[in-house]
């Protein structure tokens, strides 16, 4: 719809509010007391024969979707939840001046109907309407019925609209429920406590992520929107709160593609008395229950492959793949100097203050990250990168750590948790020099951690995992903005 023909279309249908007004009657009331769903009037219908009359009464609500005028007859189809209804209006039930504002409908207004339950001549289950009221009259009108909102960019800025006339969009966001109700259920049936931890933070870290700072005018100091909830998920662990997870937003200051957005969703769990195999164990159960709960099967589609899930994860370290790509040996004991020759003949480019983990990093993430096609545990990540995981125990160069790739992207982090309070605050400590040499993505020194660490923490695994990525995945869609409800967007200069 043009602009023009927005504004003329808009000024009739205010018209109309006035008019109602004028006529005594509330164009947005405040309640309607509905006794069925649009899907219990289909379930209730189920069995009649075509042309079948009931006295089964029911009130419903919904929104005009489609409306068809036949003289003495209307025919509306109001949406309730993603499921349709037919409402069939008589002129001789519901009384002239009803039907004149039965009529005067539009597409997109909500209406409450009292009426009973029935079939057309065709077998159309449906109300026959013998009261209809109106409960919020549509000033704007919806997008075109067959064609929707085709620029992406307005799909994501008015979600209210998308989610109307879009049933996939209304899949995507039901099957993100399922996966979040399916997390919650396995951790909670092995134990597992939720809880809630602050978004605000004193000091940074939990994960190499660059913040967003903000002010706290009262106590006059700067603080953090969280990069994870991990630090204090692990003080309750010390607690004696020995299995704990959150689900929740969190915030990094970064660039924005496909699979990043500036606020996410993670979920981050604790296990004492476990280590990165059990972590492993319970990343692969999260993940094939959320399949089969989600989707109602473990088998799923990636990159055009059908994989199955309950089949086990390869895991191969990152020093080996690294290695791989380039055709010889790289290790982080090796000096910065030799790693950084081999970035260079490999076009992989690295900043002065990367130590030869990092440099490690780089080479996987560039050359080896996008050919992880199927679920694969990456482990053995080099200290450098990974300042809160133990130390691998057959090598002190590398850590008890994973990451889990699909498709050449990150889904999952875990590891088994560094728990020596001296060891902890020297990686603080380094964590703080990279940061104040210029690597904004570091962490600062929380020595309230270490304090906590120093009361003692037993063995514990630790995971993270990207909600928004694994909605991606079970829902097949390829960005991120399409399994976040309001993504971060660039302000509109004028809002039509």
């Amino acid at each position: 719809m043009s602009g023009s023909g927005l504004v003329a279309e808009k000024a009739r249908r205010i018209a109309r509010v006035d008019q109602l007004r004028a006529d005594g009657v509330e164009p947005y009331p405040y309640r309607f007391d509905r006794t069925h769903s649009a899907a219990e009037v289909r379930a209730a219908g189920a069995d009649l024969e075509p042309g079948t009359e009931t006295d089964v009464a029911v009130a419903v609500a919904g929104r005009v979707m489609l409306k068809r005028d036949s003289g003495k007859l209307v025919f509306l189809t109001i949406a309730d939840r993603g499921v349709d209804v037919q409402l069939f209006v008589s002129k001789a039930v519901v009384g002239d001046d009803a039907f004149a504002g039965i009529k005067a409908l539009d597409r997109g207004d909500w209406v409450g109907v009292h009426g009973t339950v029935m079939t057309t001549r065709v077998g159309e289950i449906s109300i026959k309407v013998e009261r209809l009221e109106l409960l919020s009259k549509s000033i704007r009108p919806l997008p075109d019925k067959w064609h929707g909102l085709t620029d992406p960019d307005t799909r994501f800025r008015q979600r209210y609209a998308d989610l109307v006339v879009n049933a996939d969009a209304r899949r995507v966001f039901e099957i993100r429920h399922a996966i979040i109700a399916s997390i919650r259920s396995t951790l909670v049936a092995r134990g597992f406590i939720e809880v809630e931890t602050p978004v605000l933070h004193a000091e940074l870290g939990g994960a190499t992520a660059r913040p967003f700072i903000t002010h706290h005018n009262t106590l006059d100091m700067p603080l953090y929107l969280r990069i994870a909830t991990e630090l204090h998920l692990k003080r309750l662990i010390v607690g004696g709160m020995d299995r704990v997870f959150e689900i929740g937003r969190t915030f990094r200051n970064e660039g924005m593609d496909t699979t990043h957005n500036p606020e996410f969703t993670m979920m981050e769990s604790y296990e004492a008395f476990t280590d990165v195999h059990g972590v492993m164990e319970l990343t692969e159960a999260l993940i094939t229950n959320a399949a089969r709960d989600s989707l109602g099967t473990t088998l799923i589609d990636v990159a055009g492959e059908q994989v199955e899930l309950t089949d086990p994860w390869p895991r191969v370290r990152m020093v080996d793949l690294a290695s791989e790509a380039v055709g010889e040996t790289v290790h982080p004991s090796q000096p910065v100097d030799h790693l950084r020759a081999i970035a260079d003949r490999h076009g992989v480019h690295c900043d002065k203050a990367w130590g030869s983990g990092k440099i490690i990093e780089e080479l996987f993430a560039e050359l080896c990250e996008k050919s992880v096609v199927r679920p694969t545990f990456v482990t053995g990540h080099p200290v450098e990168i990974s300042p809160l995981a133990r130390l691998d125990p057959d090598d002190p160069h590398l850590t008890d750590r994973f990451e889990l790739f699909i498709l050449g992207k990150e889904f999952a982090n875990g590891y088994s948790e560094l728990n020596d309070p001296v060891d902890q605050l020297q990686r603080f400590e380094a964590e703080q020099a990279a940061r104040d040499a210029g690597d904004n993505e570091r962490g600062t020194i929380d020595l309230d951690y270490v304090r906590a660490l120093e009361y003692g923490m037993p063995p514990t695994g630790g995971l993270g995992v990207g909600i928004d990525r694994l909605v991606m995945l079970l829902a097949g869609v390829d960005s991120i903005k399409d399994v976040i409800l309001f993504p971060t967007l660039r302000p509109e200069a004028n809002p039509q």
